[in-house]
């Protein structure tokens, strides 16, 4: 094993792992991924002949004792997101870990202790902020091409059963003692991250939210404020339960004194009107979604490069929604 080298295991090749990030791991340069870990045996080493890893195992412990791993990608439920990255940087690994960080805030801050005093490094798995198309928005904002940001919206309103949405046999996405909440909090870590990204530290945020269909334990309606500290505000309002496909709705909009930017965060295009002119971006997806972070993420822990997303930003995220939801 060369010492510039990134050797992987997966604790928890599920879903998640089968396309969005797994293949990624031996995809990126300077990485190899070496095994992969999941609860049932048979589910383990199918996703390992499939994908051609070339070891499996039904235990975390197993694979986390493994001298030649130095990193592991956490894709596991949240509600084992904070036990699994402690055991993880104690037994001297770096981490990539799922969103979101942890249930809640309180839980994901046990772990930075453990990080500083391990002297390793983790990154979060908010990948969108490092997809060309959100990079883009980024430059966009930081050109000044709007003009001075006036107020900022967020609107997603779905089906419980919409394609955006990943559905398991056990639904473990709307059981808040495993995922923290529900869809919400499922697919909202990726939106506020971009926010905090693209705005910077939050001053102030607060919310409520509702059962509002009695559909599943968790709630389906959230709306939220934050007051950004450059004085940005910014409303969010996020609906799971609404009654059919035409009705859904996944929009972000950023307005500026000079124009307006608008976009998807599931979809692969930007709209930027500025002075009554409009014009269409249009971006490509990698096939592997996670594909550019796992990038930033070898060149980190390899010290070629800075963190994608800390710790401490993951934390802020979840800060948020707590906020908006607690």
């Amino acid at each position: 094993m060369s010492a510039d080298k990134v050797t992987w295991g997966i604790i928890g090749a599920g879903d998640v792992a089968e396309k969005k990030s797994g293949p990624a791991f031996n995809k990126a340069d300077h990485s190899e991924l070496l095994a992969v870990m999941r609860r049932s045996p048979d589910r383990a080493e199918d996703f390992a002949r499939r994908h051609g890893v070339p070891s499996w195992y039904s235990s975390a412990d197993e694979l986390l004792a493994r001298e030649d791993i130095n990193a592991v990608y956490i894709a596991t439920p949240p509600s084992s997101h904070c036990e699994l990255a402690v055991k993880a940087l104690k037994a001297g690994k770096n981490v990539y870990l799922e969103k979101p960080v942890c249930r809640t805030a309180a839980e994901a801050e046990t772990i930075r202790p453990v990080l500083e005093q391990s002297g390793k490094k983790l990154v979060v798995a908010h990948y969108r902020r490092q997809l060309e198309s959100f990079r883009t928005v980024k430059q966009i904002l930081d050109s000044g091409t709007l003009g001075d940001i006036r107020f900022v919206q967020i609107r997603v309103f779905q089906r419980r059963e919409a394609s955006i949405l990943t559905v398991t046999d056990d639904n473990w996405r709307e059981n808040p003692a495993v995922s923290g909440g529900g869809l919400f909090t499922d697919i909202a870590p990726h939106q506020i991250d971009l926010m905090l990204h693209f705005f910077g530290t939050a001053a102030q945020a607060e919310g409520h939210s509702f059962n509002r269909s009695g559909a599943t334990p968790a709630d389906d309606y959230v709306a939220g404020t934050i007051l950004f500290q450059s004085g940005i505000p910014f409303q969010g309002l996020w609906h799971f339960s609404i009654d059919h496909e035409a009705n859904s709705l996944d929009s972000c909009e950023i307005f500026g004194s000079l124009g307006k930017l608008s976009f998807s965060f599931f979809g692969e295009r930007l709209i930027l009107s500025v002075k009554g002119r409009e014009e269409v971006l249009n971006f490509n997806n990698p096939e592997n979604i996670q594909m550019p972070m796992i990038v930033s993420a070898v060149d980190y822990f390899r010290g070629k490069g800075e963190n994608p997303c800390s710790l401490d930003e993951g934390i802020q995220c979840m800060r948020i929604l707590d906020s908006f939801t607690r």
